[in-house]
């Protein structure tokens, strides 16, 4: 039960980061309009978002793990 869980974590949060790097490199690299760079920003704070949000469920399962751990 718990690989699934990690299963869906884990791509979920490489995929986001993948889109995130393709866009500030876009954004680096590209002259885009003011609506583009706009539209680009807007969709990276969403990435951001999602990869904190998995970031910190992976945290917390390691914490929960070695809590277990240590408590086992």
């Amino acid at each position: 039960m718990t690989t699934k869980r990690t299963s869906k974590v884990i791509p979920n949060f490489e995929a986001s980061l993948k889109q995130l790097e393709a866009i500030v490199d876009k954004m680096e690299n590209q002259e885009l309009s003011l609506e583009q760079a706009l539209s680009q920003f807007e969709e990276g704070i969403g990435l951001t978002k999602q990869c904190q949000k998995a970031l910190t469920q992976a945290k917390q399962k390691v914490e929960k793990l070695i809590d277990e751990n240590n408590n086992g």
